[in-house]
């Protein structure tokens, strides 16, 4: 908890208030604050002197008709920049934490340098006030990693860290995902169109789909059965309402002046509807499948501890830990990695120079189309890993992190107390050719080493290397997104999967591809075309796009080796009846060789 060591607080609405010669002290658990006197201190400007709003103009400007009213999260960030420079100080209000805004990379490192032990990181009041207040009742104090500080969360990441952050445990997972990635091909083959080859309008939904079905493998050591033709499933449908309502008000209610924190708005009221609706979902899920380990339990089944699931391993430490975490997972890894996934296959689909270099690293990891992912063959994929991250770099999830100062720090030349809150914006630096060469283009090369671009180039970006916190999807540090190495084999072995099935085309605009939430989300009701659709073609061996015509030439010559074979095995049944040996027919059957190794393959399928 961290707690004034001095008379004055950060939080207020006027940064006047605070002085040099009056110095903010905060404290943490982890470590106390100690005043700087040193010369880089020193020489820095005072606080009181960064870019600041005011009271009065923050309210003119957040009012109906105001300039910043109609803008989302994005919008507002970049009109705040605009008006005001790289840094800004916005004073808190109506309750809210007053921020200090930075766009410049060298701040980043210094905050993240300077977070302490246990990081305290703003936002998620709103599912706080649900788990802490609305239903203590459900949560009895144990309240997850996403909205807790200090010893809570440092007690909670301990227990869950062993289990979720180790690779041993993920490796147990990838049988399965193939298995769940089969389903969604099999998925996408069955929804898309015949002629068209274009998936449908709702192809976010699958999408989502797959994720769910994916976390819920490893949250809950099962599948659900949503990719299946029969997996209509209401619930999933209702999720994944309520996490879209999740992360459009929360970004509402805590990005912006709202008194909720005062009265029960009608936004707060919906937004706790909404978690009561995930609460009640996931719980539900998670409970079956406890249930379901403990019945195994009394039956006697017993897995060594190489083949437990993540849940069974973290019932052993607490089942309310254990239930919480779960419901974490299945909370926060949709949308997040739905988003992700598909700025992933948008950036492959409008490059698909990229995507047959892509094609062919994943040919050589998955030589069929129905092999099986090792954990040797997933080490191979390093332009894999490059387009996932480059696609981060175009089209980022997060709008932002933020921290407050663990000690006195010097960002962009000024005296920051410790105790500050600091947003750290990297959107401007991410499209900035400043930072990133050609930053227009989708250059996955950019992230890997020693790589070259067909001019013999190497377009690594040498800050990128020195400054690698502008790029931080899954944050840094102690908190880091505790389901990162779990997200990262998603993301890995499903783009793997469609590539080596398909060939992804999207051939309609992709202006405002993305809308901002709390999270960048894709765009699926944009004005101008509300369908976010992938044209899909199939891949058959090494053949990677045919032309209608070639395809419908491969087509005919199927159906006339059939109607060969078909000719053959009649033959072959009369030769059993009279008693013949099969290979004095064939030739007086003039039954081409191909034809007999149809057949073949065609008992094959059917023994």
């Amino acid at each position: 908890m961290l707690k004034v060591r001095s008379g004055l607080s950060i939080i207020q609405a006027q940064k006047a208030a605070i002085s040099v010669s009056s110095p903010l002290r905060w404290q943490t658990t982890a470590a106390v604050a100690e005043p700087r006197n040193d010369a880089e201190w020193l020489q820095a400007r005072p606080f009181d002197q960064i870019p600041s709003t005011t009271f009065l103009s923050t309210v003119r400007n957040f009012m109906p008709g105001g300039k910043y009213s109609k803008l989302d999260i994005v919008k507002l960030f970049k009109a705040l920049q605009d008006d005001y420079g790289n840094i800004l100080y916005l004073p808190g209000m109506m309750g809210g934490t007053s921020y200090l805004m930075t766009h410049n990379p060298k701040n980043f490192e210094v905050v993240f340098r300077n977070e302490g032990v246990w990081p305290h990181r703003p936002g998620s009041d709103t599912l706080r006030y649900h788990r802490k207040t609305h239903r203590k009742d459900l949560f009895q104090g144990v309240e997850g990693a996403l909205p807790t500080q200090g010893k809570t969360w440092s007690d909670f990441r301990s227990a869950v860290n062993p289990v979720l952050m180790q690779p041993k445990n993920v490796r147990l997972y990838y049988k399965k995902m193939s298995q769940v990635n089969q389903e969604f091909v099999q998925r996408i083959k069955a929804l898309r169109d015949i002629d068209t080859q274009e998936a449908p309008d709702d192809f976010l939904n699958v999408i989502n789909r797959w994720t769910l079905e994916s976390v819920s493998v490893v949250a809950l050591d099962k599948q659900l059965g949503l990719l299946k033709e029969s997996g209509d499933n209401d619930q999933a449908v209702l999720l994944f309402k309520y996490l879209d309502d999740f992360f459009e008000l929360t970004a509402d209610l805590e990005m912006k002046p709202s008194i909720w924190r005062y009265v029960k708005t009608p936004k707060l009221m919906k937004l706790m509807k909404s978690l009561d609706g995930v609460q009640e979902i996931t719980s539900a899920y998670v409970d079956e499948a406890i249930e379901r380990l403990e019945k195994e339990a009394k039956e006697g089944v017993v897995r060594p501890e190489s083949e437990q699931s993540v849940l069974e391993k973290m019932l052993k430490i607490d089942k309310k830990v254990a239930t919480v975490m779960a419901m974490d997972m299945l909370m926060a890894g949709v949308d997040t990695t739905s988003s992700t996934f598909t700025a992933a296959l948008l950036c492959l689909a409008k490059n698909p120079e990229k995507q047959a270099v892509l094609r062919e690293e994943v040919m050589k990891v998955l030589p069929e189309k129905y092999s099986e992912f090792t954990e040797a063959s997933m080490k191979n994929v390093p332009y894999l890993r490059a387009c996932i991250k480059e696609s981060q770099r175009i089209y980022p999830l997060v709008i932002g992190n933020g921290r407050f100062l663990n000690r006195d720090s010097v960002l962009s030349g000024y005296q920051v107390p410790a105790g500050t809150c600091v947003s750290m914006v990297p959107l401007s630096l991410l499209s900035s050719e400043e930072h990133f060469p050609k930053a227009a283009e989708f250059l996955p090369e950019r992230w890997i080493r020693n790589a070259t671009d067909s001019n013999g180039q190497c377009p690594a970006n040498d800050l990128n290397l020195k400054n690698p916190f502008m790029l931080l999807p899954f944050g840094f540090g102690p908190r880091m997104c505790v389901g990162k190495r779990i997200v990262d084999m998603e993301l890995e072995l499903g783009i793997a999967r469609l590539i080596r099935n398909f060939s992804i085309e999207f051939n309609h605009p992709t202006e405002n591809a993305f809308r901002s939430s709390l999270i960048n989300l894709p765009n699926s009701k944009h004005i101008s075309h509300p369908k976010l659709s992938l044209q899909l073609e199939n891949l058959e061996g090494t053949y990677l796009h045919e032309s209608r015509e070639k395809q419908s030439a491969i087509l005919d010559g199927i159906a006339a080796l059939r109607a060969e074979a078909s000719d053959l095995t009649r033959l072959l049944h009369e030769t059993v009846d009279i008693g013949q040996r099969p290979d004095d027919c064939c030739p007086s059957a003039g039954l081409s060789i191909s034809a007999i190794a149809w057949l073949c393959h065609e008992f094959a399928m059917s023994s």
